[in-house]
């Protein structure tokens, strides 16, 4: 049986390689952080019900608790996906998110150097790190990272390659750009979009927010994702990868595309606010995921239509239920009232 540690949960990409793990016959060790655990809990359901899984509590920026971990269990392949994981945030606090984006990715490299140099390490970079650069970025497009969050993940995607070609390890990054699922965090654009509209088509909300509808994205599922991860490292030798869809849309084509399927006007749903507008934006994102399809044989099973009908489905489903409880509960204390 192999061993995987995998960080980063219960958030969306390590519960869906949790359970893709375990499908697999792994056992599988899941770190949160202490703060985290509440958060999102449900997205780890289905792995915390496998005899496989356990749960381990700790924060990834704690050296003596990764060297203690990496040196005790000595996984056959460890994900490293935890991180401060919202780009607008890192605007906010940006010594944190180098230290936890940046800083903690050298500290388990270092444990696996010295402690498990077999293990098989996978770092979650991001399509962030191009920045500026707007035409279809691979893995030889250079790098102009515009937040402090894709400055801290080129620190963490340059210290792979450096303890890769230094060490002799196996190690890789993929270069992830935006996958979503209905397990995303209410904080990201698409899942404000389905949430958002899901909302006001149930009369639960007057409108939802948005800033900067011109951003143009790759959009993809985050289930596809987590398999090119497990793909990358069952390759022969390390190397890394851009994932992508290759196909852009913009936000307000996320939008508009969310409201048809809603039947809904854009414009009567939809209020722009320049708040969420970013500092520095970065305004075109487009993968080019020629190599891990030539390579690997990856490809993905999800169009950007089929994400974001799921999503709205399930963000609807779950409003719908929850204005059914309130409808009830409020007609039973009016019933009550007439009573009294």
């Amino acid at each position: 049986m192999k061993t995987a540690i995998v960080t980063g949960c219960p958030g969306q990409d390590a519960s869906y390689l949790s359970e893709l793990l375990l499908e697999k016959g792994y056992k599988v060790y899941g770190i949160y952080r202490r703060s985290s655990t509440e958060k999102n809990a449900s997205n780890m359901a289905v792995a915390e019900r496998h005899t496989d899984f356990h749960q381990i509590n700790l924060d990834i920026t704690d050296a003596s608790g990764i060297f203690s971990i990496i040196s005790h269990i000595r996984p056959d392949e460890y994900y490293n996906l935890a991180a401060m994981s919202h780009v607008g945030q890192s605007f906010k606090e940006p010594i944190s998110c180098a230290y936890v984006n940046g800083t903690a990715v050298t500290i388990v490299l270092e444990a696996i150097a010295k402690h498990s140099p077999h293990t098989r390490f996978y770092q979650a970079s991001t399509s962030e790190m191009f920045g500026g650069i707007t035409e279809s970025q691979s893995e030889t497009t250079s790098f102009v990272p515009r937040s402090p969050y894709s400055a801290a993940k080129l620190y963490a995607h340059n210290m792979v390659d450096i303890y890769r070609k230094s060490y002799g390890i196996y190690a890789c990054c993929g270069i992830l750009f935006n996958h979503e699922s209905p397990r995303r965090g209410f904080d990201f654009v698409t899942r404000k979009i389905t949430s958002g509209i899901a909302r006001y088509k149930l009369g639960l909300s007057s409108h939802i927010e948005l800033g900067n509808l011109a951003a143009k994205r790759d959009w993809g599922h985050a289930k596809d994702y987590v398999r090119a991860m497990w793909m990358m490292l069952q390759a022969q030798e390390p190397s890394d990868y851009v994932v992508a869809t290759g196909e852009t849309i913009s936000i307000k084509d996320a939008l508009e595309y969310v409201c048809g399927i809603a039947g809904v006007e854009p414009n009567e749903a939809c209020k722009i606010n320049p708040a969420f507008n970013r500092p520095l934006e970065v305004n075109v994102l487009c993968g080019d995921p020629s190599k891990i399809k030539r390579e690997l044989g990856w490809q993905p099973e999800y169009t950007w239509q089929d994400l974001l009908y799921e999503m709205y489905q399930h963000d609807y489903s779950i409003n719908y239920s929850q204005s059914v409880l309130n409808s009830s509960g409020k007609e039973k204390v009016e019933e009550t009232q007439v009573q009294a």
